[in-house]
């Protein structure tokens, strides 16, 4: 049975809305994919770095209990579990502040196994940062050796931008590895002072990998491939929060891809219909998840 697995980090989002905490759950980019494609039925497991307290232990309780396989997590007996606040605006968009220590290096650390078709999701700071690319990209060197799909989800934060130059080497890295390359307007503003994504598909990415998804929130997203470039229109809901909303939109391709059994050799293939139905599918992943205070899909989601 083909399985999904992510990596990337975990993190405790305590949510503000109004100046006061209105609720905590255990978050993260890929992490709240994982949670949703686990919560939707799809076979899933997360590799990831926790602290040995009691944020941690509840993180790995929370994930065997979404159907995520907890085995590729690092405990580390020195370092506390990272938290982050969150602070809902009056259109329920999120910024954030964060609070965390580097983990060292895990000697004991070993890769999952991927299989062929298998669909490997990775991104934000933790597929760049120095200190956890080596088990990033011992993965993707995985999947790549299985044939496994991989989906890369850039999402580059603001407050990392004074690093961009510096880290290009290694998201060019990335873009090689991807079969599917998924970037907010937002992330290629920051990274090229590009908003267009049909200039960003043709100068920045294309040579590498030849699909990308550009979402821009509540204006929809931007599907570029050889042969389609095409918009869809996200729909009209009133988002009770928009945290975990492009995670879970990650989660319903991957989800998609594998209902629809649609392999790595098949993604050349891809017609407008079928495009169609896995933007459909995205779309409604990240619409049930911006109409609750969670970071993901409900339990049992089915789109």
């Amino acid at each position: 049975m083909r399985k999904a697995i992510g990596i990337g980090e975990t993190i405790l989002d305590i949510i503000f809305r109004n100046g006061q905490p209105v609720n905590a759950m255990p978050g993260g980019s890929t992490f709240n994919t994982m949670i949703s494609l686990g919560r939707a039925g799809v076979p899933s497991a997360f590799v990831t770095d926790l602290g040995n307290d009691r944020v941690g232990d509840n993180i790995r309780s929370f994930m065997r209990e979404n159907g995520v396989d907890d085995s590729g997590v690092s405990v580390n007996l020195d370092i506390q579990s990272p938290i982050s606040l969150a602070f809902l605006d009056e259109r329920s968009n999120a910024d954030y502040e964060f609070y965390r220590a580097p983990f060292p290096v895990d000697s004991d650390w070993v890769c999952p196994a991927v299989e062929r078709d298998d669909i490997v999701v990775f991104g934000s700071f933790y597929a760049l940062d120095p200190l956890s690319r080596y088990k990033v990209h011992a993965l993707l060197e995985a999947a790549h050796e299985a044939g496994a799909i991989v989906y890369y989800d850039v999402n580059f934060r603001r407050n990392h931008q004074g690093q961009a130059v510096r880290l290009m080497g290694t998201m060019l890295e990335n873009f090689e590895f991807a079969d599917i390359i998924r970037g907010s307007d937002e992330d290629f503003d920051i990274l090229y002072g590009l908003r267009e994504s049909a200039e960003v598909y043709r100068t920045k990415t294309a040579f590498y990998c030849p699909r990308l998804l550009c979402t821009r929130g509540a204006e929809g997203v931007d599907v570029h491939t050889r042969t389609l470039s095409k918009h869809y229109d996200s729909p009209s809901i009133t988002p009770v929060s928009t945290i975990g909303a492009g995670d879970s939109f990650n989660a319903g391709i991957s989800y998609s891809l594998i209902k629809n059994r649609i392999r790595r050799d098949d993604l050349d293939l891809l017609s407008e219909a079928d495009w169609d139905q896995i933007l459909h599918c995205a779309q409604a992943f990240s619409s049930a998840t911006c109409l609750s205070m969670e970071n993901y899909v409900p339990c049992g989601f089915r789109p």
